[in-house]
């Protein structure tokens, strides 16, 4: 990190945004006392997060994604025994905890499973039912939806958001734009270790006030086209990505021109299959923030 500032308060939900590189984990890991600051100071609930590691530890819940951190040959219900054990969680409120907690997150009926039979959803829950095991004020979640299918994830936000309401103070790493802007009170966003934007969600898209957003959804598109695109009168940045049907073209302008008769003379030839205007979504701020506007 390179002169990071960040602060989250009580019962807020804030998100780190960035490219792979950008820090977002690194600042994770210090703040789950994993990682050792290089400079400055880092707290979690007023507590400095080296010279008192072990009350940070108590106060954070940690959530991450994959395998990492279960046990596969061990059943869901064993690994909740074993952390809460390691926890120094008393029997009788394991006994009381792990049910409450194995409900709460839907493994209900599975949990006596091993964990190497589970699906990536289901192990996500895992991760958020250990987590949770020893009641913690603050949760950092790192990226806790990756590579999991859209109904599991939607399932898993909502397990957010009800953290979120029982009063938790939770930090979310996410590369989903949409995620963060359905769940974030704010969001920041970080480029080579530095903080370069922070703010609501609105608040960023605000930052593209004047722009509308051109979509083409087309087939063929190359460099030789977006560069010209980048030349046209009005458009003031141009991306491509992939998507189901092919690539996706997006066109940021001015609200006072219209592009899209020069934008469609330009791929002309092409297989264009769709063609839409939009205001700028979360995604297209950080796109230019990130880009600087190149893109």
């Amino acid at each position: 990190m390179d002169g990071l500032s960040l602060s989250v308060e009580r019962g807020e939900l804030v998100g780190l945004l960035g490219p792979n590189g950008a820090g977002k984990t690194s600042t994770a890991k210090i703040l789950m006392t994993v990682l050792l600051p290089s400079s400055g100071r880092a707290e979690v609930l007023g507590h400095d997060v080296v010279t008192e590691a072990q009350r940070v530890r108590r106060l954070t819940g940690v959530i991450l994604g994959g395998d990492a951190g279960l046990y596969a040959r061990l059943s869901g219900r064993d690994n909740l025994l074993l952390f809460a054990d390691l926890y120094g969680i008393p029997y009788r409120e394991q006994k009381r905890r792990i049910p409450e907690l194995l409900e709460t997150v839907g493994l209900l009926g599975s949990e006596r499973k091993r964990v190497e039979t589970y699906s990536r959803g289901m192990k996500q829950r895992l991760h958020i039912a250990r987590g949770l095991l020893h009641d913690p004020e603050v949760v950092i979640l790192d990226e806790p939806t990756n590579g999991i299918d859209p109904v599991g994830a939607r399932e898993l936000r909502g397990l957010v958001r009800e953290q979120l309401r029982r009063g938790r103070t939770i930090l979310l790493t996410t590369h989903y734009m949409f995620e963060a802007d359905e769940l974030c009170d704010r969001v920041a966003v970080m480029r080579d270790g530095r903080k370069i934007a922070e703010g609501t969600p609105d608040s960023l898209k605000k930052r593209t006030d004047g722009q509308v957003v051109l979509t083409v959804h087309v087939n063929g598109v190359g460099e030789s086209h977006t560069a010209r695109l980048r030349t046209l009168p009005g458009v003031r940045s141009v991306s491509v990505s992939t998507g189901a049907a092919g690539q996706v073209l997006d066109v940021h302008s001015g609200q006072d021109t219209d592009v899209t008769a020069a934008v469609l003379a330009e791929l002309q030839g092409l297989a264009i299959l769709q063609v839409l205007k939009r205001e700028p979504t979360l995604e297209d701020a950080y796109v230019s923030l990130i880009s600087g506007g190149r893109r």
